[in-house]
């Protein structure tokens, strides 16, 4: 799978508005390096310290490849000891000449290396400290791992997601994981943005917790306004209809929204049903949700007999929102989204390409780089440590020492 045909134009080169700045990636799975990742995106210089075996994810099989794949792209690798004195100084030494350090190991793994917040600003206020944990650092669970699914468990998340009469689910993909990435990475820009007035970094702490929060901020602030309590309702939306309604067509399935009246009256007016505009059970929003399942049967009627695309011309000509459910394989066949160009190579050194996503949005008419792959685990490790100073026999040294990889 090759996408480089819709990076190369006779544009100019994208954006590097971080071109300056130097990040430690101290991170494991998704949310800490996937905000580094973002920082290398938009031109910084990420080194990603590794343990001497390498970030977890890359010894959980193959989804966890994907997510050095998907989060670890454009960084330069190092793998350290930091149990010992001399990873340790190394790490120091690196962390002398950054901006940024990011980090969402366990809960005090930091702190027990010597390489928690408080101990790094207070040598270098000028460094930028985020730290991403499961539930903050100010609540009786602080001290406890949090992982994506965590947290949409306790954020509500799971107890309003799927079918009423089966049990809570999770979103299908760790959503509240890369939230807190592109969240964490916001963050620091806005730090860094404040370091240029004042000329002082800051320590920013985030959690999946409080993202997970943040995701579902309309449903939580209806219920502190005192709406009930949400409950799972599967498709469609507790207080409007039809929205999100999930409707069957010829070859698969759409998702619908028609609430406001004007709308839901074009709606009836497109499919040739216009009495249904003017229907007791149907004549206002309140009795449409009312009347749900019978509405339900009467989208049906309507759409069954057309394919999901057709579908989709049909209500979109008429400014009725649709969407078409879409297979991973089908989303790949979306002419939207191959003409967003979101799709990308990554390149590596060895000239190696794999697929990937680039962020989610552009900056200017740059076409869209193709970034450097993720490196392997301390692939860029005497290189670093070259740089900082030291000799090839004193590297030999440190890793037969065990500090190095």
């Amino acid at each position: 799978m090759n996408f480089e045909s819709k990076q190369t134009t006779g544009r100019s080169a994208p954006a590097a508005p971080l071109k300056n700045v130097r990040v430690i990636d101290l991170g494991q799975y998704i949310a800490g390096p996937g905000a580094a990742m973002v920082l290398a995106e938009l031109g910084a210089q990420v080194i990603k310290i590794e343990p001497l075996a390498g970030d977890q994810a890359r010894h959980i099989g193959r989804y966890g490849e994907s997510m050095i794949r998907a989060y670890s792209r454009g960084k330069q690798s190092i793998a350290l000891n930091l149990k010992s004195d001399a990873g340790r100084e190394i790490a120091w030494r690196l962390i002398a000449n950054s901006d940024v350090v990011i980090q969402n190991l366990r809960p005090g793994a930091v702190e027990a290396l010597g390489l928690g917040p408080s101990a790094v600003r207070e040598r270098f206020p000028k460094v930028i400290y985020l730290s991403i944990s499961g539930f903050g650092d100010l609540g009786p669970s602080s001290a406890r791992p949090g992982y994506d699914i965590a947290a949409q468990a306790e954020s509500g998340l799971m107890s309003v997601t799927g079918e009423p009469d089966r049990l809570p689910q999770k979103v299908g993909v760790p959503i509240i994981d890369a939230a807190a990435a592109h969240l964490g990475a916001q963050a620091v820009l806005a730090a860094l943005y404040g370091r240029a007035q004042t000329g002082v970094g800051e320590t920013l702490r985030a959690s999946l917790l409080e993202v997970a929060l943040h995701l579902q901020a309309t449903t939580w602030c209806d219920y502190l306004g005192g709406a009930p309590e949400p409950t799972r309702i599967g498709d469609g939306q507790p207080n409007n209809a039809p929205a999100a309604e999930v409707v069957p067509t010829r070859d698969g399935h759409i998702v619908l929204s028609a609430y406001a009246d004007e709308h839901w009256a074009r709606f009836c007016r497109v499919m040739g049903r216009e009495p249904l505009a003017t229907d007791p059970r149907f004549c206002t929003n309140a009795l449409r949700v009312q009347h749900r399942s019978e509405l339900r049967i009467v989208l049906r009627e309507c759409l069954s007999s057309f394919t999901s695309e057709e579908c989709v011309a049909l209500l979109s000509r008429n400014q009725i929102v649709v969407g078409f459910v879409r297979s991973y394989q089908q989303v790949l066949q979306s002419a939207d989204v191959q003409a967003s160009g979101i799709l990308v190579d990554a390149l590596g050194a060895d000239g190696e390409r794999y697929p990937s996503l680039a962020l989610p949005y552009r900056l200017g008419d740059a076409p869209r780089a193709t970034p450097p792959a993720a490196p392997a685990c301390g692939a860029d490790t005497d290189r670093l440590l070259a740089e900082l100073g030291l000799a090839a026999n004193e590297i030999d040294e440190l890793r037969r020492a065990g500090a190095v990889a």
